[in-house]
C-alpha cells in the first residue's frame, strides 16, 4: 500500500509563506491524484486542494484560492503545497492523501493517508 509522508510545517508569522511537501518514500506518485487536507483545532478535517495524476487539473477550497498553489515535481515523487499570505485561521495539522488518477471531493474518496505536519500561523 502506498505510504505518504507530509513535511514542511512549522511556525510562521501572518502574511508569511510556507511550502509543504508530500512524498512517497517507497515509490512514485505517477498514478495518483494527491489531495491536501487540514484539520484545525476542534474542527473536522477539510479538503483544501487536489491535483490529478498528470498534474493538469487542480482545485482549491474557497478559503485558500489565490493564496495556495499545488504542484507536482517533474520526477513525480513529490507534491507540493505552496502557501502564501498565511492567516491565523490556516493553523492546523496538514495531511496529504492519495487516490487513483482523478480528484474527487471528500475524505472518503482518498485511501492512502500520511501522517500530518503541523502549521501554526501566529505572531
Amino acid at each position: 500500500q502506498l505510504q505518504l509522508v507530509a513535511s514542511g510545517g512549522g511556525l510562521v508569522q501572518p502574511g508569511g509563506p510556507l511550502r509543504l511537501s508530500c512524498a512517497a518514500p517507497s515509490g512514485t506518485l505517477d498514478y495518483y491524484a494527491i489531495g491536501w487536507f487540514r484539520q484545525a483545532p476542534g474542527k473536522e478535517r477539510e479538503q483544501i486542494s487536489c491535483i490529478n495524476n498528470l498534474g493538469g487539473i487542480t482545485n482549491y477550497a474557497d478559503s485558500v484560492t489565490g493564496r495556495f498553489t499545488i504542484s507536482r515535481d517533474g520526477a513525480k515523487t513529490t507534491v507540493y503545497l505552496q502557501m502564501n499570505s498565511l492567516k491565523p485561521e490556516d493553523t492546523g495539522v496538514y495531511y496529504c492523501a492519495a487516490r487513483q488518477r482523478y480528484c474527487f471531493e471528500g475524505l472518503a474518496n482518498f485511501y492512502s493517508w500520511g501522517l500530518g505536519t503541523q502549521v501554526t500561523v501566529s505572531s
